[in-house]
């Protein structure tokens, strides 16, 4: 609020402000004088400097003060109406009113301005230690597909190689091809949530078809895993950007598959939760593995953070865009960790329904 005011308002309005401001409170002790003395009058317009301090550059702050100081002593003090003042220890407060006032106009700027470069150079450090994370990251996600790929794309040109090893550098390819389009996907939604042009798109959305379609993309990643989905009968349609949730459950379960040793179960329950109006849709990726340790779960949605111990690979940016793409389709999502073992993603969406197709 401070820094809109004093980095947005031109410096002439400024002046008007201040000027119209300690005017204002004048009048009304004027007014109230009766009541009160000249001496709260005094501690009245201080508070008032004090918070044209607060808000606006030095300049207008200290005619704020030089300002009230002469309406103080012009209209308040005894003798009223004239500069002159009879009693020293009125000469002595009206003058360490003026100090008090003016001191404390170069004070309140002064450290408006230190803090204004703390937060810069605290902005700086961020962005510091942002990059390092970010390249740190990426450095081995993005080089180790491509250097896959330019290895194998290299031998496949050697005219020795037998048609099996030939299979399996193309395999090879492909796979490091998917890992690489992830990344970049996943780099490319941060950046959409980052500027705010997320917007979901909802239409009406099967959402049997919509988990069984990302299961189907999964088929190599969850090779060495067992799958389990469980649907509450007669499913509504519901109205959810089908893409957006669709990665929102690819990251869910990706990750379920890669923290998980192989053979465990990772299971997909979908339901309505009839009780809210409108209805929700809730939907919980849970898996058997160590879950996550307590210290962390508070961690795990933001971005770049990756849980200590874990295997090495991985951006740190999964969590954060399902965060992101859940939110954007006016849903919530929590963690938590399963009295028998393992995580439990569970995701809940406020959305309209329609029972059209279990009434077909």
């Amino acid at each position: 609020m401070k820094q809109f005011i004093s980095s947005k308002t031109p410096k002439s309005k400024q002046y008007l402000i201040v000027v119209a401001l300690v005017l204002l409170v004048s009048a009304i002790c004027f007014v109230l004088s009766g009541i009160v003395g000249y001496r709260v009058t005094a501690f009245v317009l201080l508070v008032t400097v004090s918070v044209v301090a607060m808000l606006f550059d030095i300049l207008p702050v200290l005619v704020a003060a030089f300002l009230s100081a002469l309406i103080w002593n012009f209209f308040f003090i005894p003798p009223r109406f004239t500069f002159h003042i009879e009693l020293t220890e009125d000469v002595i407060m009206f003058l360490m009113y003026f100090l008090i006032a003016s001191v404390n106009a170069v004070l309140t700027y002064k450290i408006r301005q230190i803090a204004k470069i703390a937060a810069e150079e605290e902005k700086k450090a961020n962005a510091v230690v942002l990059y390092n994370t970010l390249l740190n990251s990426l450095s081995h996600e993005l080089r180790t597909p491509i250097s896959t790929i330019i290895g194998a794309s290299d031998n496949i040109l050697n005219d020795k190689i037998s048609e099996e090893n030939r299979k399996k550098l193309v395999s090879e390819i492909s796979e490091a091809s998917l890992r690489l389009n992830k990344q970049v996907e996943n780099l490319l939604s941060m950046s959409r949530l980052e500027s705010g042009f997320i917007e979901a798109k909802k239409d009406w959305c099967d959402v049997n078809e919509l988990v069984h379609s990302v299961i189907n993309q999964l088929d190599d990643v969850l090779k060495d895993h067992k799958i389990r989905t469980v649907f509450e009968s007669d499913l509504p349609l519901v109205k959810l950007d089908f893409g957006l949730m669709q990665q929102v459950l690819n990251n869910l379960i990706t990750n379920a598959a890669v923290y998980t040793p192989p053979g465990s179960e990772i299971i997909v329950n979908v339901y309505m939760d009839k009780k809210e109006t409108p209805e929700a849709l809730m939907i919980s990726v849970d898996d058997n593995g160590k879950g996550f340790p307590k210290k962390e779960m508070d961690k795990v949605f933001d971005k770049f953070y990756r849980l200590k111990d874990s295997k090495t690979g991985g951006t740190g940016l999964g969590l954060s865009i399902v965060k992101g793409f859940v939110e954007a389709n006016g849903g919530t999502i929590t963690l938590t960790n399963n009295e028998v073992g393992g995580a439990s993603f569970l995701i809940e969406i406020p959305t309209e329904t329609s029972y059209l197709k279990s009434e077909k």
